[in-house]
């Protein structure tokens, strides 16, 4: 069984949270921390295949513990337990190597299918979380997709992958849509790494919405 930290400065969230995982049977708690600190404590300890990490915590917070703990620790796994007021966190959280966000009001369901995602070694980004980012950034009656002034250097072919790289398809479901080889969509992925200085598709994602490439 997947061996997970629970990192969040209040403990009642941290016991439910934990009562959850464990009932469900969806990975073995090892360890609790209410800050960043004590998180890196416990790593060095540790060695858990995934952390939960809230954002907003006193000592370190979860952008700067996000940071600390791949340092340490680069194979582990971290998803963000976020509330709603938390985006603006978001483009330095997920540019710090976390693997995506996930509601801390979502059912146990969705929270299931995000640990499992991400354990897999893919991203999960809340679908309700994502909506609001893009309508802060994208207003309703400026909605539309477009090519970002900064984007020169992206191809057509790049911009299209992107975007449905955005929208959650896998390299599968992007060759079928676009009738090319899974090799080919890989390239243009890697491609797309190298070019937006994003390091895996979580931040793939958040550089689509910063740059108004994906719409609501």
């Amino acid at each position: 069984m997947k061996k997970v930290i629970i990192t969040d400065d209040h403990q009642i969230f941290r016991q439910g949270l934990k009562s959850l995982i464990v009932k469900e049977e969806i990975a073995e708690v090892i360890a609790e921390a209410s800050n960043g600190k004590e998180l890196l404590e416990l790593l060095s300890k540790h060695n858990p295949d995934l952390v939960l990490m809230d954002i907003g915590m006193p000592e370190m917070d979860g952008v700067e513990a996000t940071r600390r703990a791949l340092e340490k620790n680069p194979s582990v796994k971290i998803l963000i337990l976020s509330n709603f007021g938390d985006e603006i966190h978001y483009f330095n959280i997920i540019q710090a190597g976390a693997k995506g966000f996930v509601l801390k009001t979502s059912g146990i369901h969705e929270l299931q299918l995000a640990i499992e995602r991400v354990l897999a070694g893919d991203s999960y980004f809340s679908n309700e979380l994502l909506r609001k980012i893009i309508a802060n950034i994208n207003p309703p009656e400026k909605s539309k997709v477009s090519t970002p002034k900064s984007d020169d250097t992206l191809t057509k072919r790049e911009l299209e992958v992107l975007q449905l790289v955005a929208g959650g398809l896998s390299n599968e479901e992007i060759a079928d849509r676009l009738n090319i080889s899974v090799t080919t969509v890989k390239g243009h992925r890697s491609n797309l790494l190298m070019k937006t200085g994003t390091k895996n598709t979580a931040g793939l994602i958040m550089y689509a919405i910063k740059n108004k490439i994906i719409v609501c």
